[in-house]
């Protein structure tokens, strides 16, 4: 059958799916599992008590909730009585919270927290259209979303609810997705059935998909990476398991055996550092061993270029190091998506090498994800780019700037009430300014170099591209995090966080004492260790780009205080003002 709206999926999974564990989340440590039978009926369900309860097609639902079953449910079942659904992260500010919900006009929200629903009460008197608040789980106080399931049983009308599916069509909206940025309000991404439809069918082959496949689901589905990931798996019959939480994810992809699972850069960083932190544990031949295998996995290249030398010490690093690296992830890893952020071409490499085929891709709420992606084929991947544009987009670099340009059927419909703010990304002739600058490579490869707004000037009229240096510079695993300064000054600096766990580990190896946590970037030897990588990178840099000074910070840079986006990205503006003080002292100003 022909996929033309996404809620068309339920009707592919009626079809073909006879499996019990389509959507699967762990309660009270046990799994439970939906099946594609129970995910059409509640959706079903859904849809009715929807109308029931008085909302009428383009009526906007919100759901603010973690990731479940339920969310699905919520989300399938509002496509198909053509009800856009806005997600909203759980994390968001009240401010925030208070200017989307008035601002998409929701009528109902569906939540999962007591956190959540506080945040939802403290601002209900100011929100202007919402009506009715469901919680997914037990709340006090709260009607339950298993209510309003029952409440769609009882009033289920399937002729009335064919009747509106079949009105729907594959240009209508289909959700709002608010993006954070990193300055000013929210804006409403619209994205249509066709968006989402066209770019999982143009990327239906990023991996030998089988209904057999399990795949490990934890970045936020109020994201549309994880929203696209999560449609495409269903659109293969992939069995989807919702981690419990982030610090779950090594014993669930031990327990689970994925094939794939999708991540940010951040994530596998942090994937790495683990990894090198039980190697740095090991003694003896184990070590040597160890190193060995990490210092040849860094050197890795595709086709073969290392030689027969190299391919038979890299047989020889796999019985011994590389299989552990893959069980310690489950062992039946075929794919790693990453996206949302550059992602460092030596954790590429590391993670190709050691049979970890990690794939980078390119893409923006606003192109509803996928733009460019390398390719399981080494003919059509290359380490430090986002691989080749997707077949029915097409991609031009701006003369003027740099900047990448986009066209193609999965670009949005424009931006919710703010015709102002598409008209400025959009141009005359269709073209969408990403705001991003790349170049391409070989005809093929799309390489993004920077975002258009963090570059800054020198005052020697130099320009400077941070997220690279500072992807360099967290390449430590004693650096948590770091932001690179000097807009307009003489020379370019840096602020960084220790990172304080690998720290307490250090100074536990080396006999040190370990200071007050306040006291961290007082100490000499966490100094010292800082400022050798940062003598290494500057090795690395052009003379105008290299850091002069840095200064170390006790922070914690977070979603909910505001630093950071829910992509991880960081908010500089804020994090400039928040560290004003120290970074006036850097450049010696008042």
């Amino acid at each position: 059958m022909e996929i033309k709206r996404v809620f068309d999926i339920l009707e592919k999974l009626k079809l073909n799916s006879t499996k019990k564990d389509v959507l699967n989340i762990k309660v009270n440590k046990q799994w439970v599992h939906c099946s594609a039978e129970e995910f059409i009926l509640k959706a079903n369900y859904v849809s009715s008590a929807l109308l029931h309860i008085g909302l009428i097609p383009k009526d906007i639902v919100a759901i603010m909730a973690g990731n479940m079953p339920k969310w699905n449910f919520v989300d399938y079942g509002s496509q198909q009585v053509n009800m856009p659904t806005a997600p909203i992260f759980p994390t968001l500010s009240n401010g925030d919270l208070k200017y989307i919900l008035n601002h998409c006009e929701a009528k109902i929200i569906f939540i999962s927290d007591k956190a959540t629903y506080q945040k939802v009460l403290a601002i209900k008197n100011e929100l202007i259209h919402l009506k009715h608040i469901y919680s997914f789980n037990e709340i006090e106080g709260v009607r339950s979303f298993d209510d309003f399931v029952l409440l769609g049983e009882k009033h289920f009308n399937a002729t009335k609810l064919q009747a509106i599916k079949d009105s729907v069509l594959q240009e209508d909206l289909l959700t709002i997705l608010y993006t954070s940025g990193t300055t000013g309000q929210p804006k409403g991404v619209m994205l249509s059935h066709k968006n989402l439809v066209e770019n999982v069918k143009i990327t239906q082959n990023l991996a030998p998909f089988t209904n057999k496949w399990r795949a490990l689901s934890f970045l936020p589905l109020n994201h549309v990476y994880e929203r696209f990931l999560n449609t495409m798996y269903l659109f293969h019959d992939v069995s989807i398991y919702y981690v419990e939480n982030f610090e779950t994810i090594g014993d669930n992809c031990r327990e689970l055996h994925p094939e794939m699972f999708v991540a940010v850069p951040r994530i596998l960083e942090r994937v790495l550092e683990k990894i090198c932190a039980a190697g740095e544990k090991l003694t003896g031949f184990k070590k040597v061993i160890f190193n060995w295998s990490l210092k040849l996995a860094e050197r890795f290249e595709l086709h073969g270029a290392n030689g027969p030398w190299y391919a038979l010490q890299r047989k020889i690093a796999d019985k011994l190091v590389y299989k552990k690296w893959r069980e310690a992830v489950g062992g039946n890893i075929v794919a790693i998506a990453s996206g949302g952020a550059a992602l460092n071409p030596r954790i590429e490499r590391i993670f190709y090498c050691a049979g970890l085929n990690l794939l980078q891709g390119y893409g923006l709420t606003e192109t509803c994800v996928v733009v460019s992606m390398n390719r399981f084929d080494e003919d059509n991947r290359m380490f430090g780019t986002t691989g080749v544009v997707v077949e029915n987009s097409q991609v031009k670099i701006a003369d003027e700037d740099g900047e990448i340009l986009m066209k193609g059927p999965s670009l949005m419909l424009g931006y919710y009430k703010n015709p102002e703010a598409t008209a400025e990304v959009i141009d005359s002739d269709g073209w969408f300014h990403t705001g991003d600058v790349g170049v391409i490579i070989d005809s093929k490869f799309l390489k993004i170099t920077d975002r258009k707004k963090e570059l800054f000037k020198t005052s020697s009229g130099k320009y400077i591209s941070p997220i690279a240096i500072e992807n360099k510079l967290k390449e430590s695993k004693y650096i948590e995090q770091c932001m690179v300064v000097g807009d307009g000054k003489k020379y370019v600096s840096a602020i960084i966080i220790p990172n304080l766990l690998n720290f307490k580990e250090y100074f536990s190896q080396n006999n040190l004492v370990w200071p007050p946590n306040e006291d961290i970037c007082l100490n000499e030897e966490v100094k010292k260790v800082i400022a050798d990588h940062v003598k290494k990178v500057n090795a690395t840099l052009a003379p105008f780009e290299q850091l002069k000074r840095h200064q170390l910070i006790t922070a914690v840079w977070g979603i909910e205080t505001g630093e950071i986006t829910p992509k991880l990205s960081l908010k500089r503006k804020i994090i400039h003002q928040k560290h004003l003080a120290v970074i006036n002292k850097i450049f010696g100003e008042d």
